[in-house]
């Protein structure tokens, strides 16, 4: 038993690496999209805006596909149709082909992430220590090697259509060989079906938004980091990728050591001074008169989220009478935000600029190291902070 569960942790985690790389190949092709669409950065926000309905509109459904077919099954499907997806935006000529393109690349993004994620809390309880924050960095790793391949194709000025299909083909194959050893979880006889919704409990509300505020400054750099050199800085496409690879590094290099300094120095203790560190990057950003400057501020954005996420998971699992209730109600809120975080700064840039969009992400990073006590938790191995 404790090898198989040792195996699923690495199973689990590559799966985490497939679904980041997925992501970063995409948030450093967005500026190709966008001209390949011929939109402009509001029409771009308002796409954006639709990867957060798919999610939304699928996130509720990922249970009940994990009740019918079995865990290992589940995500199998589902992160095999994520990577899939990732091709569509990349093939859209217009506006409402691209918001099309976009709805199913966030439903499927966010059913492989609840499917994942649900894996990752059930393993972390069998080994009776923290792992969410090393299988986020391995998502990270994911994200940095899918981005620093994107940069790479960006500055060849290689189509992001074949770039993506490449990137896709390689993906979905890693990923169903990885799924074949996660754990397989099947319903009891006599267990019910999950409802299709059901509301999480006010606490896990509470720890939500505290990984709002995260997510929506991961999603923001993910998504226009690139963009906010190229327009705001008149960078290179190479060094605005670059920008982008430099943010998904931090992030997989704090996630990755995150299990470590969360326990010596506790979860509230650490999300306050991450939230400084952020904020410090986000100022950075608004203010750069340089490209350089600019890349520094979002890896300090990067390094000062990364942990937030893990910690939200972690301190959901440990809330409230159902536990898989309250996880599913803080993923819900969280990847939401990452979703919709793209089509506000968008719909703010067009209102006014790019630099302005910032000063949000900015103001709600600060808000890490205010709200940072929701998610002190009770573990066996963590300290409370």
């Amino acid at each position: 038993m404790a090898d198989e569960v040792r195996r699923a942790r690495v199973a689990v985690a590559v799966v985490f690496a497939v679904h980041g790389a997925v992501t970063g190949s995409f948030a450093t092709r967005v500026p190709w999209i966008q001209d390949h669409a011929g939109v402009s950065a509001g029409q771009l926000g308002i796409a954006l805006a639709f990867p957060a309905l798919g999610a939304a509109l699928a996130m509720p459904l990922a249970a009940g596909v994990s009740h019918r077919l079995g865990s290992r099954a589940a995500l199998r499907v589902l992160l095999a149709l994520w990577t899939l997806a990732l091709v569509l935006p990349s093939l859209a000529p217009n506006l409402p082909t691209l918001c099309a393109a976009l709805l199913v690349y966030g439903a499927t993004a966010g059913m492989a992430d609840v499917a994942m994620n649900a894996l990752g809390v059930e393993i972390e309880h069998r080994m009776a220590k923290s792992i969410m924050s090393g299988l986020h960095g391995m998502w990270s790793l994911g994200a940095l090697i899918g981005s620093a391949v994107g940069t790479v194709a960006a500055h060849h000025e290689l189509s992001a259509q074949v770039h993506h299909v490449a990137a896709a083909a390689v993906l979905t194959v890693v990923g169903i060989v990885a799924c074949q050893f996660v754990l397989n979880l099947r319903p009891t006889e006599d267990e019910e079906a999950p409802p299709r919704f059901a509301l999480p409990p006010k606490s896990a509300l509470l720890i939500g938004a505290v990984g709002f505020c995260a997510v929506f400054a991961e999603g923001a750099s993910l998504d226009w980091s690139a963009v906010y050199l190229e327009d705001v800085l008149t960078s290179s496409a190479g060094v605005a990728a670059a920008a982008t690879t430099g943010f998904t590094l931090t992030m997989a290099v704090a996630r990755l050591a995150g299990d470590s300094v969360i326990d010596r120095f506790g979860a509230v203790a650490t999300v306050r001074v991450s939230g400084v560190i952020a904020t410090l990057g986000g100022l950075l950003v608004v203010l750069a008169p340089h490209p350089a400057v600019a890349m520094a501020g979002f890896g300090l954005l990067g390094l000062g989220i990364a942990v937030v996420v893990p910690l939200a998971f972690a301190a959901a699992g440990h809330t409230g009478p159902n536990p898989s209730q309250a996880i599913a109600g803080v993923a819900t809120v969280t990847y939401a935000s990452g979703l919709v975080a793209p089509s506000i700064i968008g719909g703010i840039a067009e209102a006014s600029s790019l630099v302005v969009s910032f000063v949000v992400v900015t103001i709600l990073t600060l808000g890490l190291s205010l709200f940072a006590q929701v998610l002190r938790t009770r573990t066996r191995t963590s300290v409370d902070g």
